[in-house]
């Protein structure tokens, strides 16, 4: 889960590009960069913290030209060292600078064939400098000094070839312009816009909508799966789909919790995505447990709101907002260790007593990952003088690690993974536990655009949809993932850079 953003324009960018990484911030909050080009030269800033911090106003000044990149990146597998903060920067062929939100399965295999094969040396652990080394040799394989379109597009039927996994991207090519293209299964998003000036037209790609809405571009559409798409410095657009496999199939926890509800992801409108899934479980609900004895729902803030909402109107109930949120503190399933995690949700996580106290709440949360986060929550719910605590998630049971780019972590850390509902309402001592279903939530999603082929659904059935993940490769990703890895890699010591990246032959 990271946040990309490219854009080619006719005024300088920077501000522009910080503006849209602090709308994608909910993406990542571990590290921050940009990189602009500015008359053959390339402008990097790149550290650890969120995007407020990351830049400066001397950093702004330095960041100049009207084309550039930005990323915002927690972790995964990697670690949070600001030596593997994005853009990642290569200077062969042209000078080439690449952002990227997801993950590839392939990238062990990927990197000794760029040793052995390619010639080229990996510096980091991170799939991003492998992506940017991939379409980097096939561009110097596939183009001429001034590349055309066509040139382009071999590339990338090149590298659509060798890539697997889920992952959206954007680049910038020195004295070439701006490319970004999206995984063959569709599973990661990434959407194009444009804003016309009194110079011209000017492109965004985004990961999400919202950070054209921010800016006032329009949004053209959606990037297709497999699809890569190369403006050049005269503004021209050129679109082509290099991957015959394609399918759309994107993945089903960006609508659940990733994506902000004023986003449209795959001409979906996330917010009336989770009004449907609250809808839903009210359905479920009336369904099952016709004699329930709610007195109001309470929904876990932020991302739940908009089901429980819509869950409290199906069910003639009440909706009271019981928890005030810190919203200084960072999200607690992809903190790097479950300590921290336990520690973190009292201070995030606040309770009114006075809409609690003598009643039975039905709490309401987006999902159940961990379940550090909802034991904790039902336990200040009954401190706060609930009588009884019910607890609903709008997704299902996340029994199964993603391997896409979203830090699911180790399959052991899930707690519904091997366990029954039963199970886990007793893990987080609740009184009754209600999922959703996974059938409705893929209805719930799928109503808002029904040319959607499927969903990579492999947090909660296992199933992976790009058909090349193993249990080797799960118990690889597990050891990467846990807990105690994280714990030894985020020793390493950060690495500020700023860097002037000058190529003295592209004027």
């Amino acid at each position: 889960m990271c946040g990309i953003v490219g854009i080619i324009g006719q005024y300088p960018v920077n501000q522009n590009i910080y503006d849209a990484l602090t709308v994608l911030q909910h993406r990542g909050q571990d590290a921050a960069g940009m990189v602009t080009l500015n008359n053959g030269r390339m402008f990097m800033r790149k550290a650890n913290g969120l995007v407020r911090d990351v830049f400066q106003v001397r950093h702004m000044h330095r960041l100049a030209g009207n084309v550039g990149i930005g990323h915002v990146r927690y972790p995964t597998a990697g670690c949070s060292s600001s030596a593997e903060a994005q853009p990642f920067y290569v200077n062969s062929p042209y000078g080439i600078a690449l952002a990227h939100n997801g993950n590839l399965t392939n990238a062990a295999a990927l990197k000794e064939e760029l040793y052995k094969a390619d010639r080229r040396h990996i510096n980091t652990s991170s799939d991003s400098e492998i992506l940017l080394n991939v379409l980097a040799h096939e561009l110097q394989k596939s183009c001429s000094l001034t590349p055309k379109p066509e040139e382009i597009f071999q590339a990338g039927r090149e590298l659509y070839k060798r890539c697997h996994g889920g992952f959206a991207a954007v680049a910038v090519i020195l004295d070439v312009g701006l490319v970004c293209f999206r995984d063959a299964s569709g599973i990661r998003p990434l959407v194009i816009g444009k804003r016309e000036t009194d110079k011209g037209t000017e492109f965004i790609t985004a990961s999400e909508s919202v950070a054209l809405d921010a800016l006032g571009f329009d949004l053209i559409r959606d990037v297709a799966p497999g699809e890569l798409i190369f403006i050049d410095f005269n503004g021209e657009m050129h679109s082509q789909v290099c991957d015959d496999n394609a399918r759309l199939t994107p993945c089903l926890f960006e609508q659940v919790y990733l994506a902000r509800p004023d986003s449209m992801i795959d001409n979906v409108s996330v917010y009336k995505a989770r009004l449907r899934m609250g809808e839903k479980l009210a359905e479920k609900i009336q369904r099952e447990w016709a004699d329930h004895d709610i007195d109001v729902v309470i929904p876990i803030p932020d991302t739940s709101t908009t089901s429980a909402m819509q869950l409290a109107h199906g069910l003639n109930l009440k909706m009271r907002h019981g928890f005030v949120k810190n919203r200084y503190i960072g999200r607690t399933f992809i903190m790097p260790g479950q300590q921290l995690r336990r520690k973190s949700v009292r201070r995030k996580l606040n309770a009114i007593e006075l809409e609690f106290k003598d009643k039975n709440v039905l709490l309401v949360d987006d999902s159940i990952v961990r379940g550090t986060t909802s034991q904790q929550i039902v336990e200040m719910a009954r401190e706060a003088g609930a009588k009884k605590v019910y607890f609903a998630s709008a997704a299902p049971p996340v029994r199964y690690p993603n391997v896409y780019g979203i830090d699911m972590p180790a399959a052991d850390e899930l707690v519904a993974h091997g366990k029954t509902v039963e199970e886990v309402q007793a893990l987080i001592r609740a009184d009754k536990l209600i999922y959703q279903d996974l059938s409705d939530l893929i209805e719930c999603v799928k109503e808002g655009n029904p040319n959607i082929q499927g969903f990579d659904t492999s947090v909660f059935d296992g199933n992976y949809v790009t058909g090349d993940v193993d249990q080797a490769y799960l118990d690889a990703l597990e050891e990467a993932r846990n807990d105690d890895a994280k714990s030894n890699q985020n020793n390493l010591e950060d690495v500020d850079m700023v860097m002037d990246i000058h190529n003295e032959g592209n004027g």
